[in-house]
């Protein structure tokens, strides 16, 4: 199984500013990768992502010049085949087989969000970290999933 980790936008902003330690170990962990250790790539970070997430982050990381920011990452993870992107089809597939009009109804978050829930539920792990409240509401109650999403980093077991 993967080390995937669904990482909200609201949470990938702040690796391109000073970080508390927490998001410090954090990114230590989504960059750090052995290659002469490629046949175990699967213990190592992925980052589980959409065109469209990838589209926000660069937006809000514009003139981000840290050796952290995000698209720095993503473009590390990329090479090293460490990014797990969900296409637009897998995103619609999912939305056509497990929503209905009483789910969507019962769903707080905003209508762009809410194309970032399959990228969590799709993951292997079901791991993530926002800070929007409704999202990780959404993400927890959406029905036949088992997933843990926190606000801080320190708070889910993403290394493990």
């Amino acid at each position: 199984m993967k080390k995937d980790l669904f990482i909200d936008n609201n949470i990938a902003s702040k690796f391109s500013n000073p970080q508390d330690k927490e998001y410090i170990k954090l990114t230590e962990w989504l960059i750090k990768f052995n290659p002469d250790d490629e046949d175990n790539k699967n213990k190592y970070a992925h980052l589980v992502v959409s065109k469209k997430l990838l589209g926000e982050y660069n937006r809000s990381a514009q003139g981000a010049k840290s050796d952290t920011a995000i698209p720095v990452i993503i473009s590390k993870l990329q090479i090293e085949g460490r990014l797990t992107i969900i296409s637009n089809q897998q995103i619609k597939d999912f939305k056509a087989a497990n929503y209905t009009k009483t789910s969507e109804r019962k769903l707080r978050s905003n209508k762009e969000d809410r194309e970032h829930i399959p990228l969590v539920l799709l993951s292997d792990r079901k791991f993530g970290l926002s800070n929007d409240d409704n999202f990780i509401y959404d993400v927890l109650n959406f029905p036949g999933f088992t997933v843990q999403i926190k606000k801080r980093p320190e708070h889910l077991p993403y290394s493990k």
